[in-house]
């Protein structure tokens, strides 16, 4: 078996079978990530291909600081070339992390390249690619036609005027790009000059002038419900875990009203404050019926001097490991309690939890809505092969996987579809494995080669009512 050739991945005649018969030709459901309205509405065209593949992109970066690059060829102002260079010299060291399969299947698709990456044939590639961006084709849209992508949710914050994909949906290019809720800034009452600074572009968003918890509240739905016109159907909060502390409304307006008067607040009084919004804003997805997101589990910005003149985002974060099962259960209860449980999307950062998180979404599916808590797809530094199988089985075990909504690409980056590619070939192959090991009946390949299908596209395209 030769190198990212046809059966990559797929190591039994029955894996062989599932993929090219059922999950290959899928579309694909992108339903997280964070690609730029902005490019897919002005159908960017890129530069070069550094430009395309490692203008923002921190996991090549952390790599090549790994292996000795200077920060001049990951972000500084090196020529795009020379940074090229830089990530192909790095390239060969990368074997066995997942980035070299990343590196060549998306080389391979959608630029037809098969040539492996080093720095012998850094200007060949280099050159053949960038001439590839430089035509219709190669444009940011005909990249994601390319790619058989059917449906886009961007990331996005309620300030956003969403200008950009109102103009996506009135070309109508034959592809859907909906925004996603993110209201994390709204939470963040303990920094005090961003989160009064924040309330001001939020007062201009919804027209509504905010001096009381209440108009906080007001002025979100405002923003809710105009997100939801333009096609919304999911919220997400990127959070170390879940807030889940006792509070009274009182409690709440006065902590609010401390804090936009700029006295200090305890810790206490912070998080009984995230806790609050954090009801809020799922009462708002509830009502709605939205899909709310978390994805839980990251210790961010562990490098101040990098996070002091970087910024966030740049390759400093890592797994974190936080009090998650009671304030998680806590949380939903609250909501099941009233029947305002929102279909809800909880993903893990730390594979010791796996089973948690698994097992804590069978507490709360109420067979309104088939797998309506869903253990979420492998993310960040788990969106791996050994990541992904143990997410897989681990549901396996505590759930039903037939009803999973599937892979994600939570991307900044419109090359990295073939992480598609990369999940249904390891499904696949597991359920393969089960049957070539009897652990699953061969009679029932149809049955399974539909669940596959699910898995790829119709869960999500039923869950999300897109």
């Amino acid at each position: 078996m030769s190198f990212l050739d046809e059966n990559f991945l797929l190591k039994t005649k029955t894996a062989q079978r599932l993929y090219h018969e059922h999950a290959k030709h899928m579309p694909i459901i992108d339903y997280h990530c964070h690609l730029s309205p902005q490019d897919i509405a002005n159908d960017r065209k890129f530069k070069n291909l550094t430009e395309i593949w490692l203008e923002g992109d921190h996991y090549k970066w952390r790599a090549m600081r790994t292996n000795g690059i200077p920060e001049r060829y990951c972000t500084g102002d090196a020529d795009d070339f020379e940074k090229f260079e830089k990530w192909a010299q790095t390239v060969p060291y990368t074997m066995r992390n997942p980035l070299y399969h990343w590196t060549h299947m998306e080389l391979k698709k959608p630029f037809g390249v098969e040539k492996i990456l080093k720095p012998e044939t850094a200007r060949e590639i280099y050159d053949a690619c960038t001439a590839m961006l430089q035509t219709d084709e190669f444009s940011v849209r005909g990249i994601l036609k390319k790619m058989n992508v059917e449906i886009i949710c961007t990331t996005d914050d309620p300030v956003d005027s969403l200008e950009h994909h109102q103009k996506i949906k009135a070309d109508n290019f034959g592809l859907q790009v909906l925004p996603t809720f993110r209201a994390d800034k709204v939470l963040a009452i303990e920094q005090p000059e961003a989160f009064l600074s924040y309330l001001q572009k939020l007062e201009e968003a919804s027209c509504i002038s905010i001096s009381c918890f209440q108009q906080l509240q007001d002025a979100l739905k405002q923003r809710h419900d105009f997100f939801h016109e333009l096609g919304c159907r999911l919220s997400d909060h990127g959070l170390e875990t879940i807030y889940a502390e006792e509070y009274t409304d009182e409690e709440i307006k006065d902590i609010f009203n401390k804090a936009i008067n700029k006295q200090a607040l305890t810790q206490e009084e912070v998080l009984k404050y995230k806790s609050a919004m954090l009801v809020y804003l799922a009462l708002l997805d509830h009502s709605r019926d939205w899909t709310q997101q978390f994805h839980l589990g990251a210790l961010r910005n562990n490098n101040t001097r990098m996070m002091r003149e970087l910024g966030p985002d740049t390759g400093f974060d890592s797994i974190g490991d936080f009090d998650v099962a009671r304030p998680l259960s806590r949380f939903m209860d609250k909501l099941d309690n009233s029947d305002q449980l929102a279909k809800t999307i909880l993903y893990n950062l730390n594979p010791s939890q796996n089973e948690l998180y698994a097992t804590m979404i069978g507490n709360f599916n109420d067979g309104s809505t088939p797998g309506k808590i869903q253990f979420g797809s492998a993310w960040w530094f788990l969106d791996q092969k050994d990541g992904m199988e143990k997410q897989m089985n681990a549901l396996s075990n505590m759930g039903l996987l037939s009803r999973f909504v599937g892979m994600l690409t939570d991307s900044r980056s419109f090359l990295s579809y073939p992480r598609h590619e990369y999940f249904r070939r390891i499904l696949c192959n597991l359920i393969g494995d089960d049957v070539e090991n009897g652990e699953l009946p061969e009679s029932e390949i149809e049955w399974l080669g539909q669940m596959v299908e699910d898995i790829c596209y119709n869960n999500a395209k039923n869950y999300f009512k897109f």
